[in-house]
């Protein structure tokens, strides 16, 4: 039995599409701002990676440095991630949400989600944080319980929209 769609739910996590998507959430609950980057293969499967000492797939990506755009996260990430060196035109905005976070309980989770043009014909190498990764294809998300809420109820479903 899957669980309900927050997506659909807005009683229990809000989407956003603007910058000041903090102000849905409660003062007191701590906000982690991320981007995620979706990559495909030929088939449609999605990346997600699962970091060390974790249990949720996610895309790969994260925090952002000072100073960094959405954008200059994602491409630093998916390099220092995966090895894979993006430019600023291999990426599309997928969409900008507010989510619970997977690994923090308690906290909530900005994200900006970017997906790339080209296909993977290989799958990368891990690095740095990044314990395992697994190809996931885009249909029947809503089913598996380790995949991060940002990745299951929004961004896949978006991805599967384009």
């Amino acid at each position: 039995m899957s669980e309900s769609n927050p997506a659909t739910d807005r009683s229990r996590t809000p989407s956003v599409t603007s910058d000041d998507a903090a102000r849905d959430l409660p003062a007191d609950r701590p906000v982690i701002k991320v981007t995620g980057v979706v990559l495909r293969r030929a088939n449609g499967d999605v990346l997600t990676v699962r970091k060390r000492n974790t249990g949720m797939f996610m895309f790969p990506g994260g925090k952002p440095e000072a100073g960094e755009t959405p954008l200059d996260t994602a491409i630093r990430e998916v390099e220092e991630e995966l090895g894979l060196a993006l430019a600023p035109e291999d990426l599309v905005p997928v969409g900008e949400w507010m989510t619970d976070a997977a690994n923090e309980p308690g906290h909530g989770l900005h994200s900006h989600v970017f997906m790339g043009l080209n296909l993977l014909a290989e799958t990368p190498v891990p690095a740095r944080e990044i314990a395992e990764l697994r190809w996931q294809p885009v249909d029947g998300v809503e089913d598996v319980a380790d995949l991060a809420p940002l990745a299951r109820w929004y961004a896949i479903p978006a991805v599967r929209e384009l």
